[in-house]
């Protein structure tokens, strides 16, 4: 696969963790109304919400300016703690790009700020209760489907440490259902910590993880969130190797140095890719990256690229 290098503008800080009434129990209208203030100063950010299950799950987009159909569609999920519209906030990135790449951005929120991603020993509720995030997932699939005529052969998930959690259920999952993943500072979780049954189909995907990252162990290990263990993680070569796997590459993948476009983080990036088949598997191994995202690329506007490239 040829790697598209772009420069960005460096992302200051991670995905906060504010905004606590991310999953609401049946509670008819419930969904976005805390993102209400912001609705109403730009009526181009619409807030809304499907029923799943007893639950209504929220989620908050920019509106396209164009109704012409064929959009991709791609969502982007917060971290643990996290939620849809503080996630829209970090990530600004799309809003001057969406019509032009004839794309929809989507921001959902996980049940509680947490996502029942694959993790057997997340603590979070949304795990306990098992919150069926396919049928949300699918919902909201189907829902741009039916309002603004998506095509659903472009459909994609990136999120970032509980939310790349979440890009991996979903193309453990939802193969079908998504044409290409990205995992920001996360790990598949070890076979001892996977509550998933995967399909074993092969998917596109590009993991993004930093060598010095204490939160999801680069080389594998425990995954400690404040006061919760969330279990084992594999290394990022195994997760890496994982996809590798099914989709039936073998031998080592293609090194290539990225430039070092942001000298002063102290971080280089190496690409390790495997390409040429039905599918295309990508690491992007920041040296020196801790749980944080690179200077030298945007990962968000590099994960578009990297989907765009598999269309």
């Amino acid at each position: 696969m040829r790697i598209i290098i772009l420069a960005f503008f460096l992302l200051n800080g991670m995905v906060s963790f504010a905004q606590a009434n991310a999953g609401v129990t049946d509670t008819p209208g419930s969904g976005g109304n805390y993102f209400t203030s912001r609705v109403e100063k730009n009526k181009k950010i619409v807030a809304d919400s499907i029923r799943i299950e007893g639950y209504w799950r929220n989620f908050h987009f920019r509106k396209p300016n164009e109704k012409s159909k064929g959009f991709s569609l791609v969502f982007v999920m917060h971290g643990s703690g996290g939620s849809g519209p503080a996630m829209m906030k970090k990530v600004p990135e799309f809003d001057g790009i969406s019509d032009q790449e004839k794309m929809i951005v989507v921001f959902p929120s996980g049940y509680k700020n947490f996502w029942n991603e694959c993790r057997k020993k997340s603590t979070a509720e949304a795990n306990a209760i098992d919150i069926n995030e396919q049928a949300f997932f699918q919902g909201m699939i189907n829902y741009f489907v039916k309002k603004y005529g998506i095509d659903r052969e472009k459909v994609f998930a990136v999120g970032t440490s509980g939310g790349g959690h979440m890009a991996y259920k979903l193309g453990l999952t939802m193969p079908a259902a998504f044409k290409a993943i990205t995992a920001i500072v996360a790990n598949l979780p070890d076979t001892n910590n996977l509550d998933c049954t995967a399909s074993g189909a092969p998917m596109n995907v590009m993991i993004v993880n930093g060598t010095e990252d204490k939160t999801n162990p680069y080389n594998g290990g425990e995954v400690i969130l404040g006061s919760g263990n969330f279990g084992f993680v594999r290394s990022s070569e195994r997760s890496l190797q994982y996809w590798a796997d099914l989709a039936g590459y073998t031998g080592a993948p293609a090194k290539t140095l990225l430039p070092d476009l942001d000298p002063k983080d102290g971080k280089r990036i190496e690409a390790y890719s495997y390409s040429g088949g039905k599918k295309e598997v990508v690491l992007l191994k920041v040296i020196g990256g801790k749980h944080d995202y690179p200077g030298d690329i945007n990962v968000h506007r590099y994960a578009w690229d990297f989907f765009k490239s598999v269309q």
